[in-house]
């Protein structure tokens, strides 16, 4: 018989492949309408876009019909309403390894975006060595959480005017994160998917170092606007930003780069601004970028603030008067005028 009951439950047997469940159970079968005339509802999916949802109506009607015989389905595709779906914007800030001052180029950039106006997030996804929360003065603090349509969400804390999200509010940073991947995975699932971003111009991912499980994770599962590579001038550096480039540039996540940011370019003592210090190699960095095809954004000077401020919980990029301050608001100009 066609009644709703009988649909929903032959529905059952129409799997969503890439989740390894029937679209009931995901949730993804929305205003089911029966009647004479025959079977309507919404399909929820992720991304409207994705040439898989022909694939899913498809089998839904096959599945229907195969059933009810041939009555009328009309099955209209509807993108879901997600935690992100007001970012206009995610940029992951990346590095091929660690101690290249990722996390510092990740904050002072959210920074100077805000000082553009933007409307701007921060998550920390460097899962196992979590640094916004002392970056930004905020390590005691917990983000709120609530229910929200059956659902536990977050409410990210807000610093600086910008919103602020990170595993380490909620581990203890004195002890090390023994996580296999798909725990760390599954926590960058929840800061991204389980958060009310609300409405953002830009959200800033600092990712851990490497081409691991979050990168692969943050590519494949997020439609990220660009990456940012950051590097140090040695030229031993540069095989590791070559496996960080290359990792976005392969066939299945083809994200682009907005380009390389050298940190530690030169040194500036605070009482001589005008003087540049290539302690560990000059130029390095445009040829870095040049290799990899991709623009040099900016040069991050090494100052006796940079690291001061950072432990403080003041990003330096928030003194107007700093050499750093300007390094940064050049770097978001260039990556506000970018047209991916």
């Amino acid at each position: 018989m066609l009644n709703k009951e009988n649909v929903t439950e032959v529905l059952k047997d129409v799997i969503y492949f890439p989740k390894g469940d029937n679209i009931v159970a995901l949730n993804m079968v929305e205003n089911l309408m029966v009647n004479e005339n025959g079977v309507r509802f919404d399909l929820i999916v992720e991304h409207a876009d994705d040439p898989k949802n022909d694939i899913l109506v498809n089998a839904a009607k096959r599945t229907l019909t195969g059933v009810f015989g041939e009555i009328h389905i009309d099955i209209k595709v509807k993108e879901e309403e997600t935690a992100l779906a007001k970012v206009k914007h995610i940029i992951a800030v990346a590095s091929g390894k660690g101690g290249v001052g990722k996390s510092t180029v990740a904050a002072n950039l959210a920074i100077a975006l805000a000082r553009a106006n933007q409307r701007v997030g921060l998550v920390d996804a460097d899962i196992y060595g979590p640094s916004v929360p002392m970056m930004f003065g905020v390590e005691d603090e917990q983000p709120a959480c609530f229910e929200k349509d059956g659902k536990t969400v977050m409410l990210p804390i807000e610093k600086f005017g910008i919103k602020l999200l990170s595993i380490g509010f909620f581990v203890d940073t004195d002890r090390p994160l023994i996580w296999r991947g798909p725990m760390a995975t599954s926590a960058l699932n929840q800061l991204m998917n389980d958060t009310l971003w609300g409405e953002l111009d830009w959200l800033v991912v600092d990712m851990p170092p490497g081409t691991g499980d979050i990168q692969l994770t943050m590519a494949q599962q997020y439609k990220v606007t660009g990456a940012v590579i950051v590097t140090t001038p040695q030229r031993v550096a540069f095989a590791d930003v070559l496996r960080a480039a290359m990792m976005f540039r392969e066939e299945a996540l083809q994200i682009p780069i907005y380009g390389l940011v050298e940190n530690m370019a030169y040194f500036t003592p605070s009482d001589m601004p005008e003087k540049k210090y290539y302690i560990f190699g000059k130029e390095t960095g445009q040829q870095f970028a040049d290799q990899l095809n991709v623009p040099l954004l900016g040069q991050i000077p090494i100052t006796e603030q940079i690291a001061e401020c950072g432990d403080n919980g003041t990003p330096l990029a928030l003194n107007a008067d700093s050499p750093v301050t300007k390094a940064f608001d050049e770097i978001a100009h260039s990556i506000l005028n970018s047209r991916f």
